[in-house]
């Protein structure tokens, strides 16, 4: 049988050797120990990986039999490095789903030999493993008790990225692919845990999504990246010097793009330290029958979305999840009281922040326009309630919220807090703090701990609804008043952000004087009325504009829903680990959108609080004039429409 095997493979391999592959070269050096130990790769002609073009190759991985449902669940809990395609029986040497007539202990050229976690040689046969008569002794022969995995290989990889136009620069640099051990833990399962391994290929900007649409669609082969961008995100310090393969070259314009790697099944058995246990080795993988095809999920491939500079980040998000997103930044837009926002309006703002928010973990929120100086409280009903709907949302994900807010206002926010938890529509308390300006660090040393960039308390500010200060120093209401003695220099914060890695901001408005409205200050000056006066100074890395501030607030918390309940949003989050959502996650954040009933009843606790409409000052159930019903309960109602009609 292991003969008849043999000869079809050769025979398929010889009718195919021919074609053009690109995969490593025999002058490539492969590190299998932590200490970087290595040792050269198989010769080109032993390779599977250079004979193997239009089909699916396996990455080999064979253990004892107590440990193998150990293993199963680390690979279910672990799909992108470790896609599972056969799990044999104990003691079965054939894979009958993946190849007729297999055998495994002679179809991969090359095998290497673990004990108790250290490679200890290297043998092109199993067979001594298996033949009492060739071990030497009468003991049942070790592979008589162990179980194979046959687990998806990226072999091929290279083919398909050529082939939608995409360089692959350690073919032209004439390298092995660069695999590097990461500071992100994979999901344990048993004794198995392990850092997940990923590969390096440097991708032009411009073709970051050819090379997405390449790969996802393959999900048996790693399926689409896993990170975009800076690899100190990922625990890898320094690309020049990886733990696999060889260092890769990035030209002008590349972004390196990481991928999931088989190669985290060796740093599993390394870790669990098994008394005998077997792998392929490097680039002799088991070649199957199966052709090498993309599935057939009809979903188009993810787009991609550059969310922060510095560091360098991209975000994967569906193309239904990006639509609907897209759809409630249209529908913030209605503008019943004729301000004229449309005319700030820039597409993607919305998604942007809320892909910025989706990845961060500690989000401060400012809100608060004194429009109504003459009143005590000042404030007005647009912004708290937007505020606190983004805040929701956001301890829903599990993510820290702070609420930043004007000292003199901060007994009135602290009872709005207390009174929005106990009705329900705020998940949980949150802090409440101030910021003065103390001198030239001051923004920074409250943003960071102790003062130090590289250790920042938030990593997103988000202003909704906020008194933006102008170009001339001064802050205005749309009617060109200053309250500048209402209002403290949280635009500090967001000027210094800028010149913090990893912090991100976003501002939210209706009328292009709130805090940073400035990344639109000259459409402000040139189309709003008083813009030339009132338009804020300060910029935010996005800028969401609405008909209504706290729409705009609602339509964050229903975008970052969206992306939540998005698998290539989701996988992409957890880079490829982990299992889905639990329904009680999913009712949780359901729980957490806004709805009518809770903003009603919120704008009820503003009103008995004193707080006034912005446009009328009416002490009513209204916000810029409009009441609650119908205008901005059936604004509520068509945003939850879009969000929960079905998930992507």
């Amino acid at each position: 049988m292991a003969r008849s095997r043999m000869s079809d493979w050769t025979s398929r391999i010889i009718n195919r050797v021919s074609s053009k592959v690109w995969l490593p070269l025999p002058s490539a050096r492969f590190f299998l120990s932590s200490n970087k130990t290595a040792f050269n790769l198989i010769p080109a002609d032993r390779m599977s990986c250079w004979k193997s073009p239009g089909y699916q190759q396996a990455n080999v991985v064979v253990l004892p039999s107590r440990l193998a449902d150990d293993f199963e669940g680390f690979c279910l809990r672990n799909p992108a490095p470790l896609p599972l395609l056969y799990r044999s029986q104990s003691g079965e040497t054939t894979c009958e789903p993946l190849a007729k007539n297999a055998d495994i202990r002679t179809d991969v050229s090359r095998f290497c030999i673990y004990e108790d976690g250290r490679l200890v040689k290297t043998v092109s046969s199993l067979l001594c493993f298996s033949d009492p008569s060739r071990t030497g002794s009468e003991q049942r022969p070790p592979l008589a008790d162990m179980v194979t995995f046959y687990l998806g290989c990226s072999f091929g990889f290279e083919g398909k990225l050529a082939e939608a136009g995409v360089p692959v620069r350690n073919v032209e640099q004439g390298r092995n692919v660069s695999m590097y051990r990461t500071a992100v833990s994979c999901v344990p399962s048993g004794v198995f845990c392990c850092p997940l391994v990923v590969t390096m290929r440097p991708v032009p900007a411009g073709l970051l999504e050819a090379a997405v649409a390449a790969t996802h669609r393959n999900p048996l082969a790693h399926g689409a990246p896993v990170h975009i961008g800076d690899p100190a995100l990922l625990g890898i310090p320094d690309l020049s010097e990886p733990d696999y393969g060889d260092p890769v070259e990035l030209q002008p314009g590349d972004v390196p793009v990481f991928w999931a790697c088989g190669v985290t099944s060796i740093e599993a058995v390394l870790s669990s330290k098994p008394p005998l246990a077997f792998s392929h080795a490097p680039g002799c993988m088991f070649l199957t029958d199966v052709p090498d095809s993309a599935s057939t999920d009809p979903e188009p491939a993810p787009l991609c979305f550059q969310v922060t500079h510095n560091p360098l980040l991209y975000s994967l998000v569906s193309t239904a999840t990006a639509a609907k997103i897209r759809q409630l930044e249209r529908i913030i837009g209605d503008d019943p009281g004729q301000r004229g926002i449309a005319a700030l309006f820039v597409q993607d703002e919305l998604l942007r922040c809320c892909l910025a928010l989706s990845h961060a973990s500690s989000v401060a929120i400012a809100t608060g326009f004194p429009t109504h100086h003459l009143h005590s409280p000042p404030d007005e009903t647009d912004g708290p309630p937007g505020a606190i709907a983004i805040a929701t949302m956001l301890l829903s994900l599990g993510k820290q919220v702070t609420l930043l807010t004007d000292s003199r206002a901060v007994e009135m926010n602290r009872a709005l807090v207390d009174e929005a938890v106990r009705t329900g529509v705020l998940k949980a308390a949150i802090p409440l703090v101030t910021f003065q300006d103390r001198g030239p660090d001051s923004a920074v040393r409250f943003l960071c701990h102790h003062g130090d960039p590289s250790r920042p308390r938030f990593d997103h500010l988000v202003a909704i609804e906020r008194s933006g200060r102008a170009q001339d120093g001064n802050y205005y209401n749309m009617r060109g008043v200053n309250v500048k003695h209402l209002v403290d220099p949280i635009d500090d914060l967001f000027v210094a952000a800028q010149n913090i890695p990893g912090v991100t901001t976003t501002g939210i408005g209706d009328g292009g004087n709130e805090l940073g409205m400035g990344k639109l200050k000259e459409k402000v000056k040139a189309l709003m009325p008083k813009g030339d006066l009132v338009a804020c100074d300060v910029a935010a890395d996005s800028a969401v504009t609405a008909g209504v501030s706290n729409w705009g607030g609602y339509a964050v918390a229903c975008g970052l829903y969206l992306l939540h309940t998005c698998p290539a949003h989701q996988r992409y989050l957890r880079r490829g680990l982990g299992l889905q959502p639990l329904a009680s996650d999913l009712q949780d954040w359901k729980k957490n959108l806004p709805s009518v009933q809770k903003e009603e009843l919120f704008l009820g606790t503003l009103v008995r609080f004193g707080i006034r409409s912005g446009k009328t000052g009416n002490l009513a159930m209204e916000v810029d004039g409009l009441t609650f019903h119908p205008t901005h309960s059936e604004m509520i109602s068509r945003l939850l429409e879009v969000t929960l009609g079905s998930t992507c």
